[in-house]
Order: structure tokens, then sequence, then C-alpha cells
């Protein structure tokens, strides 16, 4: 039997172990916090240590040294310089900031927008148009002229308090800063004069950062610090025309399509012969799509109604005058079609005088025959510009002659006037090789070549190599006096033009043609692919200049400083031209430029490949299709 004071006896020890038990667990877990604790500041400790030879995407873009001037502010070899903006114009128009954006230069361009209450903004500008009205009615009352400025700025603040009631404008603090890179201080100004001047041009205040270089530079910098804290009170229309969110169009209302805008997807629609000059320089590595953008252009031209006329080094556009029904002229030591270099334009307008076209003729043959015998002395160059003339005049081809009558010598007749010349054994042998000797056949013929048709094709692919810059400069000169003959809206594709760019009598001969050929309603496309022996020429630099539209695909490494210097490309267009793929690069129209994209249809492409798989792949398809029309009207192979 449990006695009442044995059970409080009880309860009594049940509490005291409880609040043991208590004590003790409370102690264990005091305990087992402290280990955590131990062994976290253990993992810190070896983290820290870790770290400190570990190195981080601060350390990677950080400069070596940083030096803070009051002007400006020296990273490493580079100096850098901000601008910011301090008054606008009354009227500021959409895209006045795509001038500062396309600038080829190393620019960080950064923006601020905060946002302004409107409530506050709205009885600022109530008091601002009750004290304008208030001089207005002073003025008025004293008798005062009107002031249109102050009229001006209380209809400018009424529209804008309606649009902020209507909620149709909003009211921001805008701050813009330019932050200009350059390797040199000098070079450094030169930078910031120019966009000093772009601003001053569409009346735009600018002012450079003085004694705050460091916090102008990390304003720039993406971290989304305004540490300048130079803002402009501005609503949103003229904000947003501030917005760097363009790029250059080049679509117009006529032309063809030579590709696809790569910024923002438009289409590139030009027509050539709108611009200063219809000509054009295309420059690109091997397989990257070149023959096929200039075949592409070709096509489309044609559907236009333009006369199109190329020289074809490899036999590339072949198939693409079988599709369209041109005329392929093969010229070589074997072929029935044969060009005289001494043929003159028949029909030229009344302004030109004959004497004046014998005498370009006879300049242009002097040329080729550098060209054909190699270097001349100052006494060769004499004696054969006097037998070029004899040479013509022998057929009574004077200053007073009809051209429509004439008849056109030949290198044989040349060859004869030098021989009755003094002093011209040795040049009378060289010439001899091209008369009587191995290239007989390619000189000395009457010409017999049709060019009526919208397409002509010349090929010299089976000509020696020592040939082809003789045969092209012939074929180009023949073509001129055709051009000059009869205007016409027209194109001459030169592929690899870089063959007459090696000698200087040549380049200059193309130079003078893509100077004068505006005036005959011509367009001349030059194509190459060794651009290093293209540009290094002073004549190749001049071509390029006389060139409106310019189109840069896939570039190699050995070329691409060549490209970058010629053209004045950024770093950026300059990876862009490095990495494209077949079909991709830059194209230029005048000041403007966009990558580009070359597209074709399905059927254009079945044209104008130049991919040998697919060239076997149609030849297949066009033996299958043959055969079995073969079959279908029951002809008799053996037959």
């Amino acid at each position: 039997m449990f006695k009442p004071s044995d059970i409080k006896q009880q309860e009594k020890e049940l509490a005291k172990a409880k609040a043991e038990k208590e004590r003790l667990g409370f102690i264990e877990k005091e305990k087992v916090e402290t280990e955590k604790t131990k062994q976290e500041k253990i993992l810190l400790e070896e983290e820290k240590a870790y770290r400190k030879g570990i190195v981080t995407v601060k350390d990677i873009i950080a400069p070596s040294a940083l030096e803070v001037k009051p002007a400006y502010l020296r990273l490493g070899d580079t100096y850098t310089r901000t601008l910011f903006v301090v008054d606008y114009p009354r009227y500021i128009s959409v895209g006045w900031f795509s001038p500062i954006i396309n600038f080829s230069a190393t620019l960080d361009i950064s923006m601020f927008f905060v946002p302004v209450d409107s409530g506050i903004v709205l009885k600022q500008l109530r008091d601002k148009s009750g004290n304008l009205e208030a001089q207005l009615v002073e003025d008025a009352e004293k008798g005062a002229p009107r002031d249109p400025l102050r009229e001006t700025a209380l209809r400018d603040i009424e529209k804008l308090r309606d649009d902020l009631t209507q909620g149709i404008e909003h009211f921001f603090q805008f701050s813009l800063y330019v932050t200009i890179y350059a390797s040199s201080p000098k070079k450094l100004e030169e930078l910031t004069e120019e966009i000093e001047g772009i601003f001053g041009a569409k009346l735009v205040l600018s002012k450079r950062v003085l004694y705050q270089a460091e916090q102008g530079f990390n304003s720039s910098v993406p971290l989304g610090e305004d540490q300048l804290q130079i803002p402009f009170n501005m609503n949103s229309s003229p904000a947003a025309s501030s917005f760097p969110f363009m790029s250059s169009e080049l679509t117009s209302d006529s032309g063809i399509l030579y590709g696809v805008n790569r910024h923002n997807n438009s289409l590139i629609l030009f027509d050539r012969f709108t611009l200063q000059n219809a000509n054009m320089a295309v420059f690109a590595t091997s397989g990257a799509g070149k023959s096929y953008a200039v075949k592409l252009e070709v096509l489309r031209s044609m559907m236009f109604g333009t006369d199109v006329m190329i020289i074809d080094p490899e036999r590339e556009y072949e198939h693409l005058s079988e599709a369209v029904g041109g005329t392929y002229i093969n010229i070589s030591l074997n072929s029935q079609i044969k060009i005289n270099p001494f043929d003159l334009p028949r029909s030229v307008s009344e302004e030109t005088k004959t004497g004046d076209i014998i005498r370009s003729a006879v300049i242009t043959l002097k040329g080729m025959m550098r060209l054909m015998l190699g270097d001349l002395t100052h006494q060769e160059d004499s004696l054969i510009d006097r037998a070029l003339i004899e040479t013509y005049a022998k057929k009574d081809i004077t200053p007073e002659s009809d051209l429509r009558e004439a008849e056109i010598p030949l290198m044989q007749d040349f060859q004869e006037v030098l021989e009755g010349m003094e002093g011209t054994d040795d040049l009378v042998l060289r010439v001899k090789k091209y008369t009587e000797g191995t290239f007989s056949g390619l000189l000395n013929n009457y010409t017999n070549v049709n060019m009526e048709n919208q397409l002509v094709i010349f090929s010299v692919r089976d000509l020696e190599d020592e040939l082809k810059p003789v045969a092209i400069y012939m074929i180009i000169n023949y073509i001129w006096n055709v051009v000059r003959s009869e205007m016409k809206r027209r194109m001459l594709v030169i592929d690899e033009a870089w063959w007459l760019m090696q000698r200087e009598d040549s380049a200059k001969f193309i130079f003078a043609l893509v100077k004068r050929c505006r005036k005959y309603y011509l367009g001349i496309t030059t194509i190459t692919q060794d651009v290093n022996d293209f540009l290094i020429s002073p004549y190749g630099q001049a071509i390029v200049s006389n060139s409106a539209l310019q189109l840069l695909l896939k570039q190699s490494t050995s070329s691409i400083d060549v490209i970058q210097k010629t053209f004045m490309l950024t770093e950026g267009e300059r990876y862009l031209l490095l990495e494209s793929g077949v079909g991709e690069g830059i194209f230029f129209a005048g000041n403007k430029h966009a990558a580009i994209k070359i597209v074709a249809s399905y059927s254009e492409d079945q044209l104008i490949t130049s991919d040998p798989r697919q060239l076997l792949e149609i030849e297949e398809a066009k033996k299958e299709f043959k055969e079995k029309s073969k079959e279908d009207l029951g002809v008799d192979e053996s037959l």
C-alpha cells in the first residue's frame, strides 16, 4: 500500500531525473554544435587557402595597370575617355544616335533611365505654365512686341501636360555616356573630336568628363551603376529616339535581291545603277561562294533586261549559259572563234572624233604589246607606237576616215610594218611568235564573235597561263569597243581579276575602264580570291575605291589584315569574315553596309551551283531524262 508521501517522493525523483536528462541532452547538443562550427571553420579556412591559387574572371579581364588622369584613364596600353550629354535640341529625330552607334571605333555606350512620378512633373509644369502666361499677359498690357520663344515654350508645356495626364507620355531622368578607347593620347583626342563633331551636327551638347575619369569609366561598363549622376529631364518620345536598336537598312524600292540582312532579317534589295557608279568588287577565299553570289546577281539582273558579259577563267559559268540560252565562247589557240585586237568601235557619238578613237586604240594596244613582248625599252616603246599608227594608216585608217567602212588590220600587218623599220629586228622576232609561231592561232585573225545575246560568256580555261593575261586583256578591249558602239544597260563580270593585277599595264587598263564605264551605262564586277595580289597594286586599291558596291565573304587569316585596313573594318567585322559560313559576309552599298547571307530559291540554286557533287547529279539527271525521252519516242539507239 502506497502512502501519499511515497507518491510525492517518486514524483520528485522522476522530475529530478527528467531535469538531469534534459541537462545532459543540452550539453550533448552543445557539444555537437560546437564540433559542427569547428568543422565549418576548418572548411572555410581550407576554401580560403584554395581560392588564393585560383584565377577569377576579374583577374582575367582586369588591366595590368590603372592610371587615373584628370582628362582620361589609362588601362594598361589603352587610353579611355568618357563624354556625357548635357543638352538636347527642341526637336530630335528618330535614329539621330545612329552615327555614334555605327562609328568605326571601339566605344562603350551606356544609358540610364530613372522614372519620375508624373504628379511631381505636372505640378512643376503647372507652375511654369502659370509663370509664362503671366509674363505674356504682362507684355501684352505694356504693349511690348510678341515673344515667340515664350509662346512656343507655353505650347510645348501645355502639350506635355496633356500627354502626361492621358498617359501617352512618361517622364524620365535620362543619362547618356559614351566612353572612347584608343591606343594613344593623340588617337584618343582625334576620336574625341570626331564624336563631338557628330554630336554637334545633331545640335546635341556633349562635354568631356574631367577629374571623374574613373567614375565615367565605371558608369559605362556593364555594372548598372551611374556614378556620374548627370541626368537630363526628358519625356519618353525623345528618350525612345536615342535607343541603340538599329541597323543599316539596304532595302530600296527597286533593284534585285542580293540576300538577307543578318542583323534584322530584312531583305537587301538594291539597284547598282542608282549609285554614283555601278561597279562592284567581290573578295572571298576559295569555296566561300563568290561565284555563286555573282551568278545569282547575273541571273536576277537578266530578268530586268540587263545585258551581261562574263570572262570565265575556269568554265564555272557554262551551266548557267546553257540554262538561259546564252552564248558561250571558248577562246583558245584551236578555237574557231577569234578576236582581232586591232578592232575599233564602229559606231560612236558625233562628239567623239576619229583621231581620239585611233589614239585610244594605239595606247591600249601598246599595253597589250607589253604583256606579249615583255619589258620594253624607251626606244622599243617609241618604235611600237609609230608602228601601230602606221599599221592603221596602211589600211587607210586616219583621223579623217569613216570607221564604219574601214578595213581593220591584223597582227600580220603590224609585223610587216615593223619589218620595214630600222632597229626592230628583236621586236619582229618576238612578234613572230604570235603570227607564225606557237601562239599564232590567237591574235592574228579577224573577229567573228556574235554578241547579239543577252548573256555572252568568254572562257579562257583552255589557254596556257602565259597567254591568259593577254587574252583577257584582248577580250575586255573588244567588249569595251562594243560598249562604246551602242549604249545599253550592261554588266561586265571579270572573274579572277588578279590575273590582270600582276602587270602594271593591264592593271592600269582595268582601272581606266572602271573609271569611265559609268558614262556608257556599264557596271564592272571584279572578282578575286587572291586578295593580297589584287590590293597590293595601287590600281587594285583604286578599283575598290571606284566600286560603289563591295561584297566581302569569308576571308583567310593571311588576307584579313589587308581587308581590314582597306575597308576600315571593326574588330567585330573582322571576326565575322573569319568565321562566316558559305555565302555569308558583309555587303557594302555606298556609305551603308550590313552583314549578308546569300539566299537562292531551289530553281536558282540548280542553275548557278558550283558544287561538283550537285553538278554530277544534274548531269546524271540530264542523261536519265534524255534516255527516257528516247524510249518514249521509240528512238532506236543503233540508228
